[in-house]
């Protein structure tokens, strides 16, 4: 499948109805979304894996690994509201994809790759809640993919090396948010994020 072709496909993937401010719920767009899927793709990480898709939303990552081959695909997501849409999609669409309602510190089972989208910490309230995601990608997965704000990769970096993994890949991003709450005075703000590709270091334990 062609990389336009995926992200033709995943602009189907509904958007949440209410979203949560404190859960960042800023949905990947089809656009990047099939990107990150192209690439784990091609680094063999998809096709014939076991694939998590940790704070999944609405599904676009899960729906993504699902039409590249993935063996098994898991979203997990800790909105209900979420989950249900994602599950009811993936059903109408004949789609063989788990969904799970979980805090994503409660994961306990293992996959090949983890791919994901966590909060940005943008908001203060909300600061660093994208480190317990990698945290759980390192206890779980062998591989993850993972987006970031671009300003705060120094820090991941250090972090990912304390726990054994390394970098191996990384592309930027302009990453649109439009208006969806009454603070924001813009109808639409770019953010420079970066794509992490992360190996954990657990296939060689």
């Amino acid at each position: 499948m062609k990389k336009k072709e995926l992200e033709i496909m995943l602009q189907k993937v509904p958007s949440p109805n209410r979203p949560i401010l404190r859960l960042e719920q800023y949905m990947t767009p089809a656009n990047i979304s099939a990107d990150i899927i192209f690439i784990a793709h091609q680094f063999g990480d998809i096709e014939n894996k076991t694939v998590i898709d940790l704070g999944c939303g609405t599904g676009i990552f899960s729906v993504g690994a699902y039409i590249a081959g993935a063996k098994k695909v898991t979203g997990v997501d800790i909105d209900k509201e979420s989950i249900a849409i994602a599950t009811s999609y993936a059903k109408k669409s004949n789609m063989d994809i788990e969904f799970l309602v979980c805090d994503v510190k409660d994961i306990q089972t293992n996959c090949n790759t983890v791919v994901m989208n966590p909060p940005f910490g943008a908001q203060k309230s909300n600061e660093k809640a994208d480190r317990k995601f990698i945290e759980k990608g390192f206890e779980i997965a062998e591989v993850i993919y993972s987006l970031h704000l671009k300003k705060t990769i120094p820090f991941l970096e250090k972090m990912i090396n304390s726990l054994g993994g390394y970098i191996t890949y990384w592309k930027e991003y302009e990453f649109p948010i439009k208006r969806m709450f009454r603070f924001h005075n813009k109808e639409i703000v770019n953010y420079n994020v970066t794509l992490l590709k992360i190996d954990t270091g657990m296939s060689k334990k």
